[in-house]
């Protein structure tokens, strides 16, 4: 038989009950990886005369397309998302009034959660931010206001800052838990070429890293790492073949 595309990897909690399968989300590339120590019995001859092997370590990485909040929060942070999400404006566009006050309020003002920084829309250069009374080149903002100076009256900014949204969205929040926290899960690898059919599932794994990369010109593909291990009946894994062959 033969075998051809990236396949399908779905992952389901197995420290938790009733865990919701959940997909890593168009999975571009899956490997599983099986590595075993061997020790080599030599004597005056060139080569082993024996060899023993130990340990297996099996191992797993997949890169997917798809960015997927609840893959990251549930198989690798262990954790359950909620509704809403901290958003971002970038370079939201305003003009300091031409007469006092001098002050722009932000578009999401009743919501706002971080000041990012104000720029000069002609020039990009940035404004420095004070507590109180600014002077040109200068602002202060209160409650998603921002205060500037009657130097700066009538100049374009392009202001940048985060907000709460509620009803829309995920986020989960991620705390710095004690040593042995370990989110374990079950996964199950599917992939079908020519009718013919490749199943592996791994009893027991929990993700050892998560990647997120940013490129100029290309796709954001995260990528988890995962590491297998023995479930209470002492199974790790079953393969299975469409063909037998």
């Amino acid at each position: 038989m033969y075998s051809f595309g990236s396949g399908v990897l779905l992952g389901t909690r197995t420290d938790i009950a009733n865990a919701t399968p959940i997909n890593f989300g168009l999975v571009q590339e899956v490997t599983i990886e099986e590595t075993a120590t061997i020790k080599e019995l030599t004597g005056q001859f060139q080569r082993p005369v024996a060899i023993a092997r130990g340990t297996i370590k099996t191992t797993g990485k997949a890169k997917v397309a798809r960015i997927s909040g609840l893959a990251f929060a549930s198989l690798f942070y262990g954790v359950t998302p909620t509704s809403g999400q901290i958003a971002t404006s970038f370079a939201e566009a305003a003009a300091v009034p031409a007469t006092s006050p001098y002050t722009v309020t932000v578009a999401n003002a009743a919501t706002i959660a971080d000041d990012e920084g104000v720029l000069y829309a002609a020039t990009g250069l940035p404004f420095t931010k004070v507590a109180s009374t600014p002077a040109v080149g200068q602002y202060s903002i209160s409650s998603g206001v921002l205060t500037f100076n009657a130097g700066d009256a009538g100049k374009a900014v392009l202001m940048s800052y985060t907000y709460s949204v509620t009803g829309s969205g995920q986020k989960f929040t991620v705390a710095n838990q004690l040593l042995g926290v370990t989110p374990t899960f079950q996964a199950v690898f599917y992939t079908t070429f020519q009718g013919q059919a490749v199943t592996l599932k791994l009893n027991n794994c929990t993700s050892n890293k998560l990647s997120f990369h940013t490129k100029l010109e290309d796709f954001v593909m995260p990528e988890f790492d995962f590491s297998c291990f023995a479930d209470a009946a002492g199974n790790v894994m079953t393969w299975s073949f469409a063909e037998a062959s």
